[in-house]
């Protein structure tokens, strides 16, 4: 049984095969989307209005964006027996997304994976689209989805890990008690100081909580250090 009471992962790269709002904004979004990304990246933007602005470049139907998406995005193979092994030792998984949010349960039910809780923003498409950030932090305003608080939520059943590959993925990996990272994640683990374990595909994940005997416990500090007030 691994030292792990409860697993967090990432969606867009993770437990998709691909970043799915990447491929909806390349197929019906501006051009111009990478350009918030990079301000973001720069910190010169903060998640909420990068997300806000890039959902409104969406010019297509939800029921077409939807379908784009099932047809081109789906799940890693490897997630769903990984979720089986863990839901047979008794160890929930949980999805935590700082995307779009609208194609995560379908996707995940297309893989047979519909009762996954989910921690995302909400897409209320009311004539231009927007985006509610329900899952947000109170008072920072640096992501729309804070994988801090899901992180700090999950450890009332005991250690927590985190699965993740890009930027949104940072503070979930510096308060989590054991941490996979991969792609970008790594870089930005590295540079934090972040203990983690390489991964590519979920087989590597459960072999690494198998062989996990220690949890080297979780190095963020008391407050976010990408916290932003409003």
């Amino acid at each position: 049984m691994p030292p792990i009471d409860s697993v967090l992962v990432d969606f867009d790269g993770t437990a998709c095969l691909h970043d799915v709002a990447e491929h909806l904004l390349i197929e019906f979004g501006d051009p111009a989307w990478p350009e918030l990304d990079a301000a973001w990246e720069r910190g010169e933007l903060d998640s909420r209005r990068v997300i806000t602005a890039q959902a409104a470049m969406l010019d297509a139907p939800l029921e077409r964006l939807l379908a784009y998406a099932l047809e081109h995005c789906p799940v890693d193979p490897t997630f769903p027996p990984f979720v089986r092994w863990l839901g047979e030792l008794g160890v929930p998984v949980t999805l935590v997304s700082d995307g779009f949010g609208f194609y995560i349960r379908p996707i995940l039910r297309a893989a047979g994976l519909g009762d996954l809780r989910v921690v995302t923003n909400t897409w209320s498409p009311n004539g231009a689209a927007r985006i509610a950030f329900g899952n947000g932090h109170a008072e920072c305003i640096g992501c729309g989805t804070c994988k801090m608080n899901a992180v700090l939520d999950a450890r009332h059943r005991g250690a927590v890990a985190f699965v993740g590959e890009g930027s949104s993925d940072r503070y979930g990996a510096l308060y989590a008690d054991v941490a996979f990272a991969k792609d970008r994640l790594v870089d930005i683990a590295t540079a934090d100081g972040v203990p983690f374990l390489p991964w590519e595909t979920f087989d590597d994940v459960r072999n690494g909580l198998e062989d996990l005997e220690a949890i080297p416990g979780p190095t963020g500090r008391e407050r976010c250090p990408g916290w932003r007030t409003p």
